[in-house]
């Protein structure tokens, strides 16, 4: 009955603090209760209050409201702490498995409010010190399956200035990234096949201009000695296929996300190599092309098949 309640009650904090992309964070949405240290304080009030009324002592009673006052500005300076803040939340556009996708919240306020805040999500804190008027906050996370990755809660709080009491809010984010497969390693294993000087002699075929993303194993590093300029080797192989068809029917393995995983590596490869490709899936299809935008649309169709 204890379990159905605690769940009861993370599915009402859930609901009650869903973030669609923005958020500004008022009275309502700010918590606060005395924190650890708080405790402590407490009960030094209470020893203070019980001594002052025993011996009749007024100064004893004056260190006790003393130290109540403080008690209570510190629940109004650490409510502000959260108080007006507005946070808004960015996810990318699609992840990859075993790759660090970066959810961003930026933090805006009217003025420039000095705020020391903890942020708490995925089992990782950071303490962040707010004095700009706009403040970008980077939470990296790092997917383990393909497919639509609900990203947890995030925790926003506050201890300033005496760490007795804390204000917090929460942060549902009810954006969901689509997750790409992991590449597979082709270059690994082109690595590991053995290929003589003379095979590679009778494959080559002209010198390119270097490209940015060119693997530097084949700059023609004679000519550059000379002085001749940046030059690629190419070969009859990359030569001859400057256009690819990726097609799921057609990729050598048996497994579903087996097959998706060999397809991501072989979009990487052509995304390299500056090769235009087409990824041809069993309800998909994405035409032929290349650059950020091509991959991007490959990763969401490989995320979603």
């Amino acid at each position: 009955m204890q379990k159905g309640l605690k769940q009861q009650v993370s599915q009402w904090i859930a609901k009650r603090f869903q973030v669609d992309s923005v958020k500004i964070l008022l009275q309502k949405d700010v918590l606060v209760f005395i924190y650890k240290q708080g405790f402590l304080y407490l009960i030094l009030i209470l020893i203070t209050f019980i001594a002052g009324i025993n011996y009749g002592n007024n100064l004893i009673l004056g260190f006790c409201f003393l130290l109540s006052a403080i008690l209570c500005i510190s629940f109004y300076l650490t409510f502000k702490q959260l108080h007006d803040l507005k946070i808004e939340i960015v996810m990318p556009e699609v992840g990859q498995v075993n790759q660090p996708s970066i959810i961003r919240l930026m933090l805006k306020q009217q003025d420039k409010t000095v705020r020391y805040l903890r942020i708490q999500s995925s089992q990782q804190e950071q303490m962040i010190y707010v004095n700009q008027v706009q403040q970008i906050i980077e939470l990296p996370v790092l997917p383990q399956q393909r497919g639509l990755y609900e990203f947890g809660v995030i925790k926003v709080y506050s201890t300033y200035p005496l760490g007795l009491v804390r204000a917090w809010t929460y942060l549902y984010p009810k954006q969901k990234i689509w997750i790409a497969p992991k590449a597979h390693d082709w270059q690994k294993e082109h690595k590991n096949q053995p290929t003589s000087a003379h095979d590679s002699l009778d494959e080559f075929k002209e010198l390119r201009a270097f490209r940015q993303g060119d693997s530097y194993q084949n700059v023609a590093w004679k000519q550059v000695a000379r002085g001749q300029g940046f030059f690629i080797k190419m070969f009859e192989a990359q030569a001859n296929h400057q256009h690819l068809e990726i097609d799921y029917q057609q990729i050598p393995a048996l497994g579903h996300e087996e097959k998706l995983s060999f397809m991501m590596g072989l979009v990487e490869q052509c995304e390299q190599l500056g090769d235009d490709y087409a990824l041809i899936l069993p309800h998909a299809r994405l035409e032929s092309g290349q650059g950020y935008s091509q991959l991007i649309q490959a990763k969401l169709l490989l995320a979603q098949a």
